[in-house]
């Protein structure tokens, strides 16, 4: 009996921690249960169910809040690096990034939640059914975040996929939906094969699928030099399933089509919250690829993984910039812009080096403030004019000046100008990949730092290409004359709340662009326990 106590009392401890790690999951599964249950009840049928999952939202982005403070809480006993947690069995992990982006999510989704509830998308006999899929969305999109494990990192794609599918398509009766849904499940469908092609060689040549174990069969292929065919293969085709995620060229062709047949709300969902959790996972699978690999040995793999990174994030952001110039459909030319933001984020991936991820987090921040305004001003414009092209912005300052200052703030932070949070999450992102050139250069990288530099170079440019697109937009709104239709009686005026809304995001931009140091001081504690040349390497050493 003693001895069964033995063993059962360690996993019990274990269980209960795996739980409480998991807590913010438990409420929006147990929010998501009682979305189809409510739903099933004759009686509450008139009720917005919008309300309930904005309520558990903020209840699991409370647990995840306290969470964070207690990882980045000082303890007598700390004198190493943030605490690390494998939850069960290995399949994910509670580190720094994963509660961090988990925040992310929890709390943007709060806020589509809201702006559903403001414009009036969904209706109140759909808002079960929608908030059921952005809840499950959500949840993939987190367990994305903490995936540890190459089947998990399936698993939880697909979770954020599935339902984002049918939220491309929720407005029922237009074809635009119709069509935009079925792009995104084809290409969605095209593009989880190739990953799962990908994971299941690196499964069949390591033996494994546990990420730090991964790490080690690919430090181990180095060591012995050559050309390995199936690990090649397979690293490009898990990386093919994340640029479509991240609407990476030339995996991009869904996203224009899909924003612009979506509802506002819902593109404004995809384009920050599946970024933000692709992000999280791809920087997890290239650091710790980078975390198992010595001194000696970098060179192998930084030079066709790191360089492929940047030349992919070069042209994305130029092909997202180039493309937006044309737009006359908001969604459309937003749709574009979120493809060259996320060229850009990729540079602060482009190093594989855990601290330099930093500033992708800062950057997500100020894209999760940036675009949802700026989507949230084209549903308000929408719901008054019943259109959602640039011409809705002619003479904005003179029908609602209010908007059109807020969105102006909007626009120049995605521009990355002071005094947004564009600026310093721009310059971050800069600084990583400048820090990354000199380091490859002081290393005698010299053709890794070429790329590098070129990428600054590039980026600067793109600068230039994005102030066409958005100063045309500011040009509409201050110095054309509104158009006669704007100045008639709108479809549906523009709710008090909903101002209010756009205008706290638009102050936030503005406050959290001149006090920007807490938020660069949590990207830098959310590195702390991501692999450092660390988790694998201690994992190999420890082995006999």
């Amino acid at each position: 009996m003693n001895r069964l106590s033995g063993l059962l009392d360690p996993l019990q401890t274990s269980v209960q921690r795996d739980l409480l790690a998991f807590a913010p999951e438990l409420i929006l599964i147990g929010t998501i249960l009682l979305l189809l249950i409510a739903r099933m009840l004759d009686r509450l049928q008139r009720l917005h169910f919008g309300w309930l999952a904005l309520a558990g939202t903020l209840v699991a982005l409370g647990g995840t809040i306290e969470q964070w403070l207690d990882f980045v809480a000082p303890t007598a006993n700390r004198d190493g690096p943030f605490p690390v947690h494998t939850l069960w069995m290995g399949m994910l992990v509670q580190d720094g990034v994963a509660i961090f982006v988990r925040g992310f999510l929890l709390a943007f989704t709060a806020l589509t939640l809201l702006l559903g509830l403001l414009t009036g998308i969904p209706d109140a006999e759909d808002s079960a059914d929608f908030s059921t899929l952005l809840l499950g969305a959500t949840l993939g999109m987190m367990l994305m975040a903490s995936a540890q494990h190459l089947l998990m990192l399936v698993i939880a794609v697909e979770m954020a996929s599935l339902p984002s599918y049918a939220l491309a398509g929720f407005l029922k009766g237009r074809r635009t939906a119709s069509e935009a849904a079925l792009k995104y499940v084809v290409f969605g469908a095209a593009s989880a094969g190739v990953m799962l092609y990908g994971v299941s060689l690196l499964t069949l040549k390591f033996g494994t699928g546990y990420l730090p174990d991964v790490a080690i069969g690919y430090r181990a292929v180095l060591q012995q030099g050559g050309f390995d065919l199936a690990l090649a293969a397979g690293t490009v085709m898990i990386l093919v399933g994340l640029a479509f995620k991240l609407s990476a060229v030339p995996f991009h062709f869904w996203c224009p089509d899909v924003f612009e047949g979506a509802a506002a709300e819902v593109a404004a969902f995809l384009s920050v919250a599946s970024k933000g959790a692709a992000l999280a996972l791809t920087a997890r699978w290239v650091v710790t690829l980078g975390s198992a690999v010595s001194d000696e040995l970098w060179p192998s793999l930084a030079r066709p993984l790191g360089i492929g990174l940047a030349i992919l994030a070069a042209v994305t952001m130029t092909f997202g910039n180039l493309a937006a110039l044309g737009q006359t459909n908001l969604k459309r030319l937003l749709a574009y812009s979120t493809i060259a933001h996320a060229g850009t984020m990729l540079m602060g991936i482009v190093p594989l080096y855990g601290p330099a991820t930093a500033s992708v987090w800062v950057y997500l921040s100020a894209y999760l403030l940036l675009n949802l305004g700026a989507f949230a001003v084209v549903a308000l414009r929408r719901n008054e004019t019943g259109r959602e092209t640039d011409a809705t912005l002619r003479g904005l300052v003179q029908t609602h000046p209010l908007l059109a200052i807020a969105l102006a703030i909007f626009l120049v932070g995605l521009l990355g100008l002071p005094p947004t949070v564009g600026f310093p999450a721009k310059f971050q992102v800069f600084s990583a990949t400048a820090q990354a050139a000199q380091v490859c250069r002081a290393n005698g990288e010299i053709a890794a730092a070429g790329v590098y530099y070129g990428l600054l170079v590039c980026a600067a440019l793109n600068t230039l290409i994005a102030a066409a697109v958005y100063l045309r937009l500011l040009r509409l709104m201050f110095l054309e004359p509104p158009q006669t239709e704007a100045l008639a009686r709108p479809l549906r005026p523009i709710p008090l709340a909903a101002t209010g809304l756009i205008g706290v995001l638009a102050g936030c931009v503005l406050l959290t662009g001149i006090f920007w140091n807490p938020l660069m001081q949590s990207a830098t504690q959310a590195v702390e326990g991501f692999p450092l040349r660390s988790v694998a390497l201690g994992a190999l050493e420890a082995r006999p």
